[in-house]
């Protein structure tokens, strides 16, 4: 059967996620859901996720096509609603610290009892065993006690982190990954998984491809002085990224015989280069500095040089080849970049629902799950369902 070219692709479609997680690596992961077609019921407490407190923009990136529920788990009144939820569900995810889920009465144990069939997912900052379980932390900790700012991104300066939160992505990307692993399992077992995700051995798992496990000092292995950020005459910052070989070559072509130094046998291989890196950089500067941005780009293009122009978030979305691919999609909310896929036959997916107001479903999700107006009255009366 073929796909409708103007038809969505949403292949969790009829998946029901249910969401106790906050902040970022768990309402990563259920958004990549909900981008995909499942219907994710956000279980906020009475304040709301603590994100929607935050000014930047992570609440609102992160939260689209959700819907929100306010319930105090820590309420006796809220049971009856957890039981339904978990009865309901087909995901539960949850992004406490080890224990913490437990004594809310959300723990894999307390829900898998009810709802066999529930794959149950847990995030934390270092897993739910060993000696720092419990300890807190946050994005720059996993990067910093993980390895990864032990070595510079960059030649010439010392390490910094990056302003992605590489950490609470990478986890909450690899949580997406095991919970559809998972539901795999269980479609050929009938067994539904308890995961376990740790941001810190996220990382650990992203170091170990970019860096082995010997390094033991700083290292400039993994680094290119061709492959680094040059400010241009204007002002501007061009990321030239120059790895191979062919393309060092393509780049002596380009800037000819004027500069006629980078076409000399020191620079001519990449050891040659490594070893005269500052020197290579220095000259590179100069190069730079001695003309717009607009010239280096077009002569590069013309020579298949791989360069482009450091821009704002803003600037990303407006450039052609974001269009081309309809990266972003315009809402009556405003742009929205759903899940990053082009997939054949179907187009990107256009319907979008904003991030909730804390509450905003309490009552058809209630209803969803059997409560009449007299039971949903009751709880909030207890104080187990919270108005927003």
């Amino acid at each position: 059967m073929t796909a409708t070219p103007d038809k969505a692709w949403q292949p969790l479609s009829g998946l029901t996620v249910i969401d106790f997680s906050m902040l970022l690596p768990g309402p990563l992961t259920t958004l990549i859901f909900a981008d995909l077609g499942a219907d994710i019921i956000k279980v906020e407490p009475p304040g709301g996720d603590y994100a929607r407190g935050m000014t930047s923009q992570l609440f609102a990136g992160a939260n689209r096509n959700k819907r929100s529920l306010l319930l105090d788990l820590k309420s006796p009144d809220a049971g009856e609603v957890i039981t339904r939820l978990a009865l309901r569900g087909d995901i539960a995810i949850e992004g406490f610290r080890p224990g913490v889920a437990r004594r809310l009465g959300i723990g894999a144990d307390a829900l898998q009892e009810l709802n066999p069939g529930l794959v149950y997912c847990s995030i934390s900052g270092f897993g739910q065993t060993g000696p720092m379980a419990s300890h807190p932390g946050h994005d720059l900790a996993y990067l910093a006690m993980a390895g990864s700012l032990s070595q510079s991104g960059h030649w010439r300066e010392a390490s910094r982190r990056s302003s992605t939160p590489v950490a609470d992505m990478a986890g909450g990307t690899y949580a997406a990954i095991a919970i559809l692993a998972a539901l795999r399992e269980k479609d050929n077992t009938g067994m539904a998984s308890v995961i376990d995700i740790s941001l810190y051995e996220s990382m650990l798992y992203m170091n170990a491809l970019r860096f082995g496990f010997k390094d033991d000092q700083p290292s400039k292995d993994h680094l290119y002085p061709t492959n680094d950020l040059f400010t241009t005459r204007d002002g501007k910052q061009v990321a030239l990224t120059i790895v191979e070989q062919k393309f060092w070559d393509n780049f002596v072509v380009a800037v000819g015989e004027k500069h006629a130094h980078f076409a000399s046998e020191m620079y001519a291989t990449e050891s040659g280069r490594r070893a005269r890196g500052d020197d290579l950089m220095h000259q590179l500067d100069e190069l730079f500095a001695g003309e717009n941005a607009a010239h280096w780009l077009s002569l590069f293009e013309q020579h298949d040089v791989p360069a482009t122009l450091c821009i704002t978030p803003r600037q990303a979305l407006q450039t052609p080849q974001s269009i081309a691919r309809a990266a972003h999609v315009e809402t009556p909310h405003g742009e929205v970049l759903p899940f990053p896929s082009i997939v054949t036959g179907h187009s990107p997916c256009k319907e979008q629902s904003p991030p909730p107001a804390p509450g905003e479903h309490n009552e058809i999700i209630l209803q969803e799950l059997g409560f009449d107006a007299s039971d949903i009255q009751r709880l909030v009366t207890a104080g187990a369902v919270v108005s927003g």
